[in-house]
């Protein structure tokens, strides 16, 4: 029997990119695909690819009724819930001094407090089936660019959130994992790479230059939900840097003395030029506006 056959897996941010693509994955595993996000066209889409036993809820990471509503939507439909992946995420490039604070917080709340919901909300299904959560966290959360101050601190709270999970749930039964990746191939990242000032910069930051296929990012979040791993490393020379994660600030501080200066003075002046649309975050998972740009 196929590992995941039969098994139900909740995934948020599913309508595109990385969750999309592992629900269609795991679906030719055999496992039934509840779909949450907010962009029912695409989540419908998605459901469908993922044959008769997937479905599809509207909900928003940012507000617990809605997220609530869903998963017990979900429980009723499919009478248990096996595997949570905790994905929906958004990101908006900015220097904190100059950026919008309500985009600011809008993204530590997609990213983090909205991984906190999914998991306040699933865990007592997860504990019924001795299930598995898979927290998705990011490079960023070891390697701290210049201009994604808020998604980076988003996604070292998550790391944190899964580390303190772990060892409270494993009595329980429910295995706890945390996906870290680079920059994949996805329509949020692409989004960032075209902004007008902060495009080009992580190119010129070690160990953040390189963009990878979104089927090699696939095959390790499936693989990983597969063997319900500890860790998820995309790629896997991430589990090596977190050893030297105390030097990576002085090197961040080191390749970036020149090209911090410029950009910043080049944000702000994209400010005065583009206004509101120069914090226009990428991503999936939070309110309706965020859901019609790109996804995780």
């Amino acid at each position: 029997m196929r590992p995941l056959a039969g098994q139900v897996v909740l995934i948020t941010g599913a309508s595109r990119g990385i969750g999309a693509a592992v629900a269609r994955k795991l679906a030719a595993d055999g496992a039934k695909l509840a779909l949450v996000g907010l962009e029912p066209d695409e989540l419908k889409k998605v459901a469908e690819d993922c044959g008769p036993d997937a479905d599809w809820w509207e909900a928003d990471v940012t507000d617990t009724d809605s997220l609530r509503a869903a998963v017990e939507g979900i429980a009723e439909r499919y009478g248990r819930i096996d595997v949570v992946m905790a994905n929906a995420g958004i990101a908006a490039p900015g220097f904190s001094r100059s950026m919008d604070p309500d985009v600011w917080e809008r993204v530590v709340d997609v990213d983090l407090y909205g991984v906190w919901r999914t998991v306040h909300v699933t865990l007592p299904y997860l504990l019924e089936s001795k299930g598995y959560l898979l927290l998705v966290s990011s490079l960023a959360a070891i390697v701290h660019i210049p201009g994604l101050a808020s998604y980076n601190v988003s996604k070292a709270g998550v790391e944190a959130l899964g580390d303190t999970l772990r060892p409270e749930l494993k009595h329980l039964g429910v295995r706890v994992g945390v996906a870290h990746m680079t920059f994949v191939d996805t329509d949020m990242v692409r989004g960032a790479d075209e902004h007008p000032v902060f495009g080009k910069m992580r190119t010129g930051i070690p160990l953040a230059s390189k963009t990878y296929p979104l089927e090699f990012a696939v095959d390790k979040f499936v693989d990983g939900i597969r063997k319900r791993s500890r860790t998820v490393h995309v790629p896997g020379w991430i589990g090596a840097l977190k050893v030297f994660r105390w030097a990576i600030p002085h090197v961040i501080e080191l390749t970036s003395r020149f090209s911090v200066p410029k950009a910043d003075a080049a944000a702000l002046a994209d400010i005065q030029a583009r206004g509101a649309d120069a914090s226009r975050p990428t991503g999936a998972g939070g309110r309706a506006d965020a859901a019609k740009a790109a996804q995780k």
